[in-house]
């Protein structure tokens, strides 16, 4: 997970940094429209995620799931290296927004392949009685990324000031990031205990991976699209809090820092608390908790942006969203047999993520800008995670049959 920790980090850093990028690769008369074509890249990235899912989740599924995540950890820092020297506009003029989208196209890639074969590890890894624990540290891992992320952000805006910080100090993450992945490669090249692959019976792996049935696949792909939507809210929250509730950057980190924390705290509750009363109370609860209190969460911190009320705004869509998202993982990991585990699962995340995390950013920029209201993002999060609370309960009556 430590390696898992430095592949969040790198994709979230951009997330995080996305205002000031804009202004490096993107400079514009509009501050909006480069902020806009800044989040536009971060979408690009998601393009290649399904790609990076299938070709790399082949490889975990009969090679072994360690040498599908040794691959994605040195694509991820492939294209974290690239980001973090890449020159500016100013410098060389279109190659430059060019370069970055090639790494984020690199990235994605990773990103992709990383998350079917980690979590699948895991599940196969964990003892009787603590699946929902095991699968639970994926999420506790991208929370700790993104609270990483906040930190090293407002470390670099303390240490450089905001000046430094937009010219050159937000490549900081990123080189950080590149150097530290030797230290993921060793760690993922000593792992042991990894399980005997099972081996695909004569019907093929296109059959095993429609066993599952189209009805449970669909619901499944709601809870995903549910906690991708919701999660990159919490990744949007510093450009949210610069934009829309004009607020100093140090605040805006700190949410960032606040998400992280209180995120990988309940993803790890709630892996034990699945354990030991079920999935889907975890799973149904803090979605519908959420779906009914974003909205007058957002209106009541437009009418009162101070800093105590963003923070424990912040804290509560961030234990909701990434405590249910954890006690899922284990259903829909178990959707799927084990001789196509890590393809199906991971092909699953990122077609979810390709369509809907993508676009979660480009989607909550434009919803401000075109309605005028900093809480018009809220709505969007209430039916996703309404329509999440529908898919979960069907997903209740249809258990998987795969274990």
């Amino acid at each position: 997970m430590a390696g898992n920790l430095l592949e969040v980090f790198d994709f979230i850093a951009y997330g995080t940094f996305a205002v000031m990028i804009g202004r490096v690769f993107f400079p514009a008369r509009d501050a909006f429209v480069s902020l806009l074509l800044s989040v536009a890249t971060f979408g690009i990235g998601f393009v290649t995620r399904p790609l990076g899912a299938l070709a790399v989740g082949l490889i975990a599924d009969r090679r072994g799931r360690r040498a599908g995540m040794l691959v994605s950890m040195w694509l991820m820092g492939l294209g974290s290296l690239l980001i973090a020297v890449l020159p500016g506009y100013a410098s060389i003029g279109p190659a430059a927004p060019a370069l970055l989208v090639l790494a984020r196209l690199i990235q994605g890639l990773a990103w992709g392949a990383e998350v079917g074969p980690a979590t699948t590890f895991l599940l196969e890894n964990a003892p009787p009685g603590r699946s929902g624990l095991y699968a639970s540290w994926q999420s506790a891992s991208q929370s700790l990324a993104q609270f990483a992320g906040g930190l090293i952000g407002l470390a670099t805006t303390a240490l450089l000031g905001g000046a430094a910080m937009s010219g050159w100090g937000w490549r900081v993450p990123f080189a950080l990031g590149a150097l530290l992945v030797p230290v993921g490669l060793l760690l993922r090249t000593g792992l042991g205990g990894e399980p005997p692959l099972p081996a695909a019976p004569a019907t093929g792996r296109l059959a095993l991976l429609r066993s599952s049935g189209a009805l449970s696949l669909g619901c499944a792909l709601m809870l995903l699209v549910a906690g991708t939507v919701s999660q990159y809210f919490l990744n949007y929250v510093t450009t949210y809090a610069l934009v829309a509730l004009h607020m100093p950057s140090w605040l805006a980190l700190l949410g960032t820092v606040l998400a992280g924390l209180f995120g990988a705290l309940a993803a790890l509750a709630c892996g034990i608390l699945s354990d030991r009363t079920g999935r889907f109370a975890v799973i149904l609860l803090p979605r519908l908790l959420l779906a009914l209190s974003i909205v007058p969460m957002l209106m009541l911190l437009h009418a009162d942006p101070a800093p105590w009320l963003f923070c424990l705004v912040v804290a509560v869509i961030a234990v909701l969203q990434v405590g249910s998202f954890a006690a899922s993982l284990v259903l829909l990991v178990e959707l799927f047999p084990p001789a196509v585990r890590s393809t199906g699962f991971g092909l699953l995340y990122a077609v979810a993520i390709s369509a809907f995390g993508g676009t979660a950013q480009i989607v909550f920029t434009a919803l401000i800008r075109s309605t005028g209201d900093p809480v018009s993002p809220a709505w969007y999060l209430a039916l996703v995670n309404l329509l999440c609370v529908g898919a979960a309960w069907i997903l209740m009556r249809r258990r998987p049959a795969h274990r």
